[in-house]
């Protein structure tokens, strides 16, 4: 088996991120957990903006997770998708905006 920076195996090792420091992972833990209660938003929904935050994050772990947390709570293929064209659309934007920076920039040095 290759090395690798992720593998699979290591999501369910989550848990024990403690192990150096349990005291802030417990707050971690327990805030995340919070998170992620039936609220203002279903724990469902947020499965769903879970998936395509990871996507925009770019997290394999997450990914792994949320896609079938998300499957699990009743997303079929086509929503999950569409959850990802949604965060890739607002990554890309987030991206090309920033050209408003380049474009400014270029504007100033070329007067």
């Amino acid at each position: 088996m290759a090395n690798h920076y992720y593998n699979a195996e290591d999501l369910n090792k989550f848990g024990k991120v403690g192990e150096f420091q349990k005291e802030m992972a417990d707050k971690f833990f327990d805030w995340y957990g919070e998170v992620f209660k039936d609220s203002a938003l279903s724990a469902k929904e947020k499965s769903l903006i879970a998936l395509a935050v990871a996507h925009a994050v770019q997290c394999p772990y997450c990914i792994d997770a949320y896609s079938s947390d998300a499957y699990e709570k009743g997303y079929n293929e086509a929503q999950m998708m569409e959850a990802v064209h949604v965060a890739t659309a607002i990554r890309g934007g987030a991206s090309l905006v920033h050209g408003v920076q380049m474009m400014n920039k270029v504007k100033s040095i070329a007067m």
